[in-house]
């Protein structure tokens, strides 16, 4: 199949990548020309794993392109992707759907034969009419079908995700749609992936409605960690109990400082807003919404009252940047929020994260912040620790050498990466999400 992705972010283009790998010849278009020119070099402008390997494969293979010149590239396609950026419209956390509607505009001026176009970027529901409307009414003669194929990618696993996911899903009442995307995701087919068939509006729905429900279990469980710092309980324990009921599961009970990312906080209040719009409240993701925003602020509240009720000329190292492991992305990540909290706090901060430093540097919350090189020289001198970032380096350090660096053998562990009695044993005042505090044995 011929393919045009249009957009080269994250799930731009991890898809064309993905899909060049299936043995498509895929086409990816930016504006963007400097952007353009480092891709088709192999530079890749994110941290996940594998990527930039399996672009390389590709682009060596002649399978996978990087292009600024869109109608050349649509006007080859039997389908064409819009993965443009969807934000968060200032001012009432809205989509800002102004990328969409370009691309299509554009898109329309350059189809030509059947094609399929194909919003894969996460939109209201409604979207791909307005995108159907937008085509057809910039260019009227257009052999066209538009289709919704939302993305469930998971930042540090998304090839993976990609490659091998839990389903499918393709919304379009068009037969000739169904065939070409059919065609498009058929290497899948050896795996035995479900590939669901729905009408648009129903697949845009559910991509909001998987988000939202990930989002609500992160934090149930987090308020059920609240609870049991309160009565003694240990939260984790709690989730093992409660996710080896197999209606319930394991995934996504892991307490913490709350969600962050490029997802769930956009598409949460995103749905919250088509909601409101139709004249529905949803309660539960409201709720959602509210309970996160002030866990994230009580974060910094937990850290001050762990280092003795103060912070300010403290000197304190935090540990982890992104938003989650394996990955570099820092958008609405809850550690960048506590780093800026402590600098506001009058403390004296050292950070590190294995592979979001550079886009740290230019991160204007966190100026004044010291960069370490490594865990170990974050912690030098450090009154206390935070871990903020679940890196498995993290749980890995010698915690011997780390309390033989610090000044006071205090550590937050925002993560619960470590055995509070295995802490209390080394001799570390430990804090924790959803458990006991340890004090030194």
């Amino acid at each position: 199949m011929r393919i045009a992705m249009i957009g080269t972010g994250y799930v731009g283009l991890i898809s064309g990548a993905c899909f060049a790998d299936f043995g498509h010849q895929v086409i990816c278009v930016d504006k963007d020309a400097d952007k353009v020119a480092a891709l088709t070099r192999g530079e890749i402008p994110i941290f996940e794993p594998g990527l930039d390997a399996l672009v390389a494969s590709n682009i060596a293979a002649g399978r996978l392109a990087f292009t600024t010149d869109l109608a050349a590239s649509v006007g080859k396609a039997d389908a064409v992707f819009i993965a443009v950026g969807t934000p968060s419209r200032r001012g009432d956390g809205h989509a800002d759907l102004s990328y969409v509607h370009a691309a299509a505009r554009e898109i329309a001026a350059a189809l030509a034969g059947f094609t399929v176009v194909v919003t894969k970027s996460t939109v209201p529901v409604g979207t791909g009419d307005e995108v159907e409307r937008l085509i057809r009414e910039a260019n009227p003669a257009a052999d066209v079908a538009i289709a919704s194929n939302p993305e469930f990618l998971r930042e540090g696993a998304a090839i993976r995700d990609f490659k091998f996911p839990d389903r499918i899903v393709i919304g379009t009442s068009d037969e000739r749609a169904r065939k070409v995307l059919g065609d498009v995701y058929r290497p899948l087919s050896l795996s035995q992936v479900p590939l669901m068939f729905t009408d648009r509006r129903t697949a845009e729905l559910i991509k909001y409605a998987a988000n939202a429900f990930l989002a609500t279990k992160i934090t149930f469980i987090n308020e059920i960690a609240d609870l049991a710092e309160r009565v003694g309980a240990d939260v984790q324990e709690v989730a093992r109990g409660i996710g080896m009921d197999n209606r319930i599961g394991s995934k996504f009970l892991h307490a913490g400082p709350g969600f962050g990312g490029s997802c769930f906080p956009k598409d949460t209040r995103a749905l919250v807003k088509i909601a409101q719009d139709y004249d529905v409240q949803l309660r539960i993701v409201e709720a959602v919404l509210g309970v996160n925003d002030h866990r994230k602020r009580a974060m910094a509240r937990k850290v001050i009252a762990a280092s003795g009720g103060a912070v300010r000329a403290k000197t304190l190292a935090i540990l982890g940047l992104a938003f989650k492991p394996n990955t570099d992305d820092l958008r609405s990540s809850v550690a960048i929020d506590l780093v800026a909290d402590m600098l506001k706090e009058g403390a004296q901060v050292t950070v590190y994260d294995p592979k979001a430093m550079e886009k740290a540097r230019e991160a204007n919350a966190i100026a004044g912040a010291t960069f370490a090189n490594s865990a170990l020289e974050a912690t030098q001198s450090a009154e206390a620790l935070i871990i903020a970032t679940e890196w498995p380096e993290f749980a890995n350090v010698d915690l011997e050498v780390v309390k033989g660096k610090m000044t006071t053998p205090i550590i937050f562990d925002g993560r619960n990466l470590f055995d509070p009695e295995t802490m209390g044993k080394l001799g570390f005042h430990y804090h924790s999400i959803g458990r006991a505090r340890v004090t030194p044995h």
